[in-house]
């Protein structure tokens, strides 16, 4: 576990003398942290873009932690951006209020309300009553990852095709957050399947 020690900049931002988490851009992804330039953001939007022969690269939209604002940077696959390690805990999320979300604490049962920018796809994929591993710092959570895999309800879905595999072709279903997914044609409305989180798509049966 690397030791971290917050230091405090003449200007006000914030750095931090650890023992460096260093990830390649191209596998940071939306809704992480990252220090650059001396103060914490977080990530909006990650792309990897690749033309033809020319060397691939990620375009990103940076949101200022502190400030609010978003800038546009490209970084090149192999570049390395510092993540800060912080205190991590499970919370369990609860349910949207406006513009954030409302997470409680599972050891003390505090509720919080956290910024629906740390949790971009938690419309997509969590009803309520999920587990979510949340880091702190200072006391203010700065990063929220999903459960890798949730299970949801068909809500919507074509009707069964006679005699359909899983080898024919997919369809696309709505799951009861309003996601929709492409699923094998043998699904039908109300049963229950589990989603990988971290790519969107569909596992299997629950």
């Amino acid at each position: 576990m690397p030791s971290t020690r917050l230091v405090r900049l003449a200007d006000g931002s914030i750095t931090f003398n650890w023992g460096k988490a260093m990830p390649k851009a191209f596998d940071i992804r939306k809704g992480q942290v990252v220090m650059y330039e001396g103060q914490l953001w977080i990530i909006h939007d990650a792309q990897h873009v690749a033309k033809g022969n020319k060397r691939s690269y990620m375009a990103m939209k940076l949101k200022n932690f502190k400030q609010g604002n978003v800038v546009d940077r490209r970084f090149r696959v192999d570049d390395q951006l510092e993540t800060p390690y912080v205190e991590e805990k499970p919370y369990e999320y609860l349910y949207r209020d406006g513009d954030s979300y409302v997470l409680m604490d599972t050891e003390t049962f505090d509720q919080v309300n956290v910024n629906k920018d740390l949790m971009p796809d938690a419309e997509k994929f969590l009803k309520g009553n999920e587990r979510c591993a949340c880091k702190s710092m200072d006391g203010q959570i700065i990063s929220v990852e999903l459960p890798n895999t949730v299970e949801l309800e068909v809500t919507d879905a074509p009707p069964v095709v006679k005699g359909a595999t899983a080898t024919n072709q997919n369809k696309e279903v709505i799951l009861e957050t309003g996601y929709k997914v492409r699923v094998p044609p043998f699904i039908s409305n109300g049963e229950i399947l589990r989603i990988d989180t971290r790519s969107g798509d569909y596992i299997e049966r629950a």
